[in-house]
């Protein structure tokens, strides 16, 4: 249910077209919500459909054109009250875990922690990332509502790339300590 109201989020903070959109998606919105640009061009015309967004009117229609979307007063009634919606904390599902802990009935090997080692360094990757989106949001005045909630939502992504680069590297050194093997 959450990628139709991460599309109306994006379309409140600035009307778009689907390409726009995307592209959005794959700069911001997709650090903490991904979804292909099929999907999000499906759940545009299903938004549409149920009269939640508009195509903007163009100066001048011409076949092939780009449409730009915003958000009607029902899509922004629709988005208020999932924001106040209650829902149940999810575990994470990370294929990483489940891979780890298969290799305690398959057995280790040096392979595994060779990809702990990519995981690791992908995290560390997309923590400097987060940490450069932070010195450069600094930079700016963040005295608005949406900037200090935008800041937040990145805090939380360093934080969770943090955990990963601490755990990943426990991980490597204990699974290392036993040679790699049982």
């Amino acid at each position: 249910m959450s990628l139709p109201h991460a599309i109306l989020t994006a379309l409140l903070e600035k009307p778009s077209s689907g390409l726009e959109l995307t592209r959005r998606f794959d700069r911001s919105i997709g650090y903490f919500w991904s979804a292909t640009h099929q999907q999000i061009y499906r759940e545009l015309g299903k938004l549409e459909k149920s009269e939640l967004i508009r195509v903007l009117p163009a100066a001048s229609p011409t076949r092939g054109q780009r449409k730009e979307y915003e958000v009607l007063a029902a899509g922004r009634d629709e988005l208020e009250r999932w924001v106040t919606e209650r829902e149940e904390p999810r575990s994470p599902r990370d294929p990483l875990m489940l891979r780890l802990r298969a290799t305690g009935v398959v057995g280790l090997d040096a392979d595994f922690v060779a990809e702990l080692r990519r995981h690791r360094r992908l995290h560390s990757e997309r923590l400097d990332q987060y940490r450069e989106f932070q010195r450069r949001d600094a930079a700016r005045d963040q005295g608005s509502e949406r900037d200090r909630v935008q800041g937040l939502v990145l805090q939380g992504g360093i934080d969770l790339e943090l955990f990963w680069v601490n755990w990943l590297d426990r991980a490597i050194a204990e699974l290392e300590d036993t040679g790699g093997h049982e």
